[in-house]
């Protein structure tokens, strides 16, 4: 298992949902929704949870774009993934990365040189930074 560099760095948590920094990946604004009853598919959501989930999607996105300045995103979710519950990644798209393309195939090389060359003080500083900014405007 990886080192969890930021486990603590949550920005919300609701009956059904948290919202997260992604704990293993040096990307200030790489953000995670994560289901908190233990399900798999958004086919599984009920009505409320649906509706939760649809609210703090967008309310997150719009915090991410107006708080944030992100101005592009990646939403990814995989029903396969290791983590056993519900996950929907919003990956931010910042202009450094663009060297590395712009497709869905261009997340795993860019995750791969955070966590090679983004693990350090000033990183950290601006993750944390970042998550205080969308706790508080997710409030």
């Amino acid at each position: 298992m990886e080192e969890k560099l930021f486990a603590n760095e949550k920005i919300i948590v609701t009956e059904y949902f948290d919202i997260h920094q992604d704990w293993e990946v040096p990307i200030p604004g790489f953000f995670i929704i994560a289901s908190t009853k233990g399900k798999i598919s958004l086919d599984e959501f009920d009505d409320e949870e649906t509706n939760e989930f649809s609210d703090l999607v967008r309310k997150l996105r719009k915090g991410m774009r107006e708080v944030l300045g992100i101005r592009a995103v990646c939403f990814f979710q995989d029903e396969g993934t290791h983590h056993g519950l519900f996950h929907l990644w919003v990956f931010p798209r910042y202009e450094w990365m663009d060297k590395f393309g712009v497709k869905i195939e261009s997340i795993r090389p860019i995750i791969n040189y955070a966590k090679e060359n983004m693990v350090n003080e000033d990183v950290s500083r601006e993750v944390k930074d970042m998550v205080k900014k969308m706790r508080d405007y997710m409030k």
